[in-house]
């Protein structure tokens, strides 16, 4: 009898060791997932934040760049192309295309010295630099939070509850072929009246 009373409390140990170890890591993975989805949602506000200002650069310097049309068009385009509704990866795509495209349009701005001296002009490229900054910020927080979740999930006692609980690797903000180029850099000598 004793010997069925010791392995019935050792069943019982175990069993609630295992049943703690389900209820941490649970607990764990959903932190981790939200802190996942608060990082996307910042990212968010950022593209949205720049999404509201790029309008008004496109309208400050569409009069002057008469010959650039096709700047401002994919700028636009891109612009009303975000969408929050869509995967993160889709998302990520659009925000890199007009990312690339900004970084075009600011390229060209300098090809035309009445917009460079522009006070609304160079406002409005400060704020939509400082934007892109933020973003950048935000996207390696977003990967970080994502590395975690994902390395977590695939690590025991986790891994064992992953299926159960329906646990999936999240996809990180990476960056096209196209972007990981070579980018070229043109370095001119500054305005004397700067």
């Amino acid at each position: 009898m004793p010997y069925v009373a010791a392995a019935a409390f050792a069943a019982l140990i175990v069993l609630v060791l295992f049943g703690f170890l389900a209820f941490a890591t649970y607990n764990e993975i959903v932190a981790l997932t939200q802190r996942i989805d608060k990082a996307w949602a910042n990212i968010d506000v950022t593209l949205k934040q720049r999404f509201d200002e790029l309008p008004n650069l496109v309208s400050a310097v569409r009069g002057v760049m008469g010959f650039e049309q096709g700047v401002l068009t994919e700028v636009t385009r891109l612009r009303n192309a975000y969408s929050g509704d869509v995967p993160v990866p889709e998302q990520a795509a659009t925000s890199e295309a007009t990312s690339r495209a900004v970084r075009q349009l600011f390229a060209t701005v300098e090809n035309y010295p009445n917009l460079k001296s522009a006070t609304n002009v160079l406002a409005l490229q400060a704020e939509i630099q400082r934007l892109e900054g933020v973003i950048a910020d935000r996207r390696e927080l977003y990967n970080d939070s994502v590395a975690r979740y994902n390395t977590r999930i695939r690590q025991v006692p986790a891994v064992l509850l992953a299926g159960l609980f329906g646990w999936t690797p999240r996809a990180f903000f990476t960056a096209t072929d196209a972007e990981r180029g070579r980018v070229p850099v043109a370095l001119s000598e500054p305005d004397a009246g700067s």
